[in-house]
């Protein structure tokens, strides 16, 4: 059974900067892709970053520039350090990791971005 949980959302103000941790039940190393999707009220959960096994990183576009994907394999954590918040930004972000069976997705962090 995988297990992600989340932390470190929280309210920030617009311009403001949060880092999110998702520690990872198994190995990262378990798992060809690891990353983080976001949903807001009333749409769909996007992709924001993720990060494969190789070590690269792809991001969307709204998050190009201004977040950046990172993990300690040693603590099987994986990291979004976001810069620039917008209030566009704010939404439920939750941990993602995939394997050759299946999809995982933690509970989600709360990201709300407002002065």
């Amino acid at each position: 059974q995988v297990q992600l949980v989340e932390s470190g959302g929280g309210l920030v103000q617009p311009g403001g900067s949060l880092r999110l941790s998702c520690a990872v039940s198994r190995s990262i190393f378990d798992f060809a892709n690891v990353g983080w999707g976001r949903q807001a009220p009333g749409k769909q959960r996007d992709m924001v970053a993720d990060i494969e096994s190789g070590g690269r990183t792809n991001y969307a576009d709204s998050a190009t520039g201004r977040f950046t994907i990172s993990r300690d394999n040693a603590k099987n954590t994986v990291y979004l350090h976001m810069n620039g918040l917008k209030p566009d930004d704010t939404a439920v972000y939750y941990c993602k990791a995939i394997d050759a069976f299946g999809t995982y997705w933690g509970q989600g962090t709360q990201v709300t971005v407002s002065s």
